[in-house]
């Protein structure tokens, strides 16, 4: 099973080949390709290479198939005895990544096949 750790947006993200997330905005297009440099890690065939903090050369290409915002959080502050309340709301901006290949310094990881299920 091959798979990379990725930081963007201030988080890290445990990504496969055909997996799709979801990670704080980033300025790109719906169907533009983005390059995702900051790899701190990448496990390819059963081999583990961790970053001293980022891997030399690793990258991982994804495909932007969404920009949109999260679900709406309120935030309520309330003071009890002194007639003091106000409430907000927030919808956080998120941008939806189709993670395509990893690649290893030049090096492409093969993509992962769907076994057919049957008995």
């Amino acid at each position: 099973m091959d798979y990379a750790i990725v930081e963007t947006g201030g988080k890290q993200y445990r990504v496969q080949p055909g997996q799709t997330i979801s990670v704080e905005k980033i300025v790109a297009d719906a169907g533009s390709t983005v390059e995702l440099n900051k790899v701190l890690l990448v496990s390819q065939d059963d081999k583990v290479t961790v970053g001293q903090p980022l891997v030399e050369g690793a990258r991982v290409l994804a495909e932007v198939a969404n920009q949109g915002k999260a679900d709406k959080v309120i935030v309520f502050k309330y003071k009890s005895k002194i007639r003091y309340s106000v409430k907000n709301g927030h919808r956080q901006p998120l941008t939806t990544l189709s993670i395509k290949e990893i690649v290893n310094g030049g090096s492409v990881a093969p993509r992962r096949r769907r076994q057919a299920s049957g008995a």
